[in-house]
């Protein structure tokens, strides 16, 4: 199996919502490996197209993303150990900060360079997870500011339910934190909108807007309006492998949960929830086969899973099929497996296991491939990568 990333479809995304922004810069989430969609493709390609800097969740993938030579400004979003101030200073990335351990520590390291280190403040204004209290945010930031070799870049929080029709607590989340950017006014960066509050209420993008979702082009929940023609970046295809005639009364799978009723050909697929197919879509997903909706049958393995072809037309193996993503005019999105699993649309892009080949894609042709073992760029990638396309991958990548 492998997925399509349409790095067009992802630019424009970019381009949209900054559109939105009221002129703030934009900061490119690309934590947990961009959604799944692979961090250093998705980090350039948002870059080129007006992204102003990057923001991860830990230090591991601030350095994945300087390995890969980028060198705009990148946000570490959550909390980093004190051990950690040292590479966070090595690698030019931005922290956030809310305890005094944390600051003197990257003081002491900055000062030892002879160099300054921005950092960022977090106020936690209700999601009660990570952060400041506001009553202590305007008192911990005038000590920052005081801080030898430290420059407090920026102030942010985080909304608990900015995706929701109910916009009261987001406004109430809105008013406490502009009461603690009020006290330290002199902070040059204030950010507070995710995707959600970018697209509803744009009114608060401030200095900075921090997209996520969007990028990828989802929504963050089914009650938001589709304001913005955001276009997926991401399909996930398998090819069928074998075609096995089973007679009625015969079974399927890890514990035969799925009994023939009739004579029915069975197509087997590389993809299993090793790969990222929840095994929730055991006998209740669907899959694309010659632009036609066939089920899932049986219990989804590790590495693969069934489907059943009965009565499609001239099926045969090497047949595309498409997991997530449009095959003619049949198209299974990521809202679709994700209310199909209980879940949300997040969890069902990280899922995507990085042993499932990413082919990126401008105009439709693949410029650069990344797998478990390497990355190729420009034609290269396209020669190699095509072989995948034509041929499917083997079961080693499955």
């Amino acid at each position: 199996m492998w997925a399509e990333i349409d790095l067009d479809a992802l630019a424009e995304n970019v381009r949209l919502l900054k559109s939105r922004a009221n002129g703030a810069a934009i900061m490119a989430v690309v934590k947990a490996n961009a959604y799944g969609h692979g961090s250093v493709a998705v980090a350039r390609a948002a870059l080129a197209a007006g992204a102003d800097r990057l923001g991860v969740i830990c230090v591991d993938e601030g350095e994945q993303l300087r390995r890969a030579g980028i060198t705009a400004p990148i946000l570490v979003m959550a909390h980093t150990p004190t051990a950690e101030a040292q590479r966070l200073v090595d690698l030019s990335l931005t922290p956030t900060v809310v305890s005094c351990d944390m600051a003197l520590a990257l003081a002491h390291v900055a000062g030892e360079r002879g160099i300054e280190v921005p950092v960022h403040l977090k106020v936690d204004t209700g999601l009660n997870r990570y952060g400041l209290s506001p009553s202590d945010a305007a008192d911990f930031g005038r000590w920052l500011r005081d801080l030898d070799c430290i420059q407090v870049e920026g102030l942010f929080t985080h909304f608990a339910s900015a995706d929701e029709g109910d916009k009261s607590y987001t406004l109430e989340q809105h008013r406490l934190f502009l009461s603690v950017a009020e006290q330290l006014d002199w902070v040059p960066i204030r950010h507070v909108s995710n995707t959600a509050t970018l697209l509803e209420m744009p009114n608060m993008s401030l200095d900075m807007v921090r997209p996520g979702l969007g990028i990828y082009g989802c929504y963050p929940s089914r009650q938001m309006k589709r304001s913005l023609p955001l276009r997926p970046v991401l399909s996930l295809k398998s090819r069928v492998v074998s075609l096995t005639l089973l007679a009625p009364g015969e079974t399927v799978s890890y514990g035969r949960t799925w009994r023939a009723s009739r004579p029915s050909l069975i197509g087997l697929l590389m993809c299993g929830y090793g790969d990222g197919l929840p095994l929730a879509l055991s006998n209740r997903g669907s899959v694309l086969v010659r632009g036609r909706r066939v089920p899932i049958v049986g219990r989804v393995c590790m590495d693969m899973c069934m489907v059943d072809l009965t009565g499609i037309p001239d099926v045969a193996v090497d047949d595309e099929a498409v997991i997530i993503g449009r095959q003619g005019q049949e198209e299974i999105s990521v809202d679709e497996l994700a209310e199909l699993c209980g879940t949300i649309s997040y969890e069902i892009l990280c899922g995507i296991s990085a042993r499932v080949p990413r082919l990126y894609l401008r105009q439709g042709r693949i410029v650069s491939k990344q797998t478990l073992v390497m990355e190729l760029q420009d034609d290269v990638a396209a020669g190699v990568a095509g072989s995948v396309l034509a041929e499917g991958p083997s079961a080693g990548s499955a």
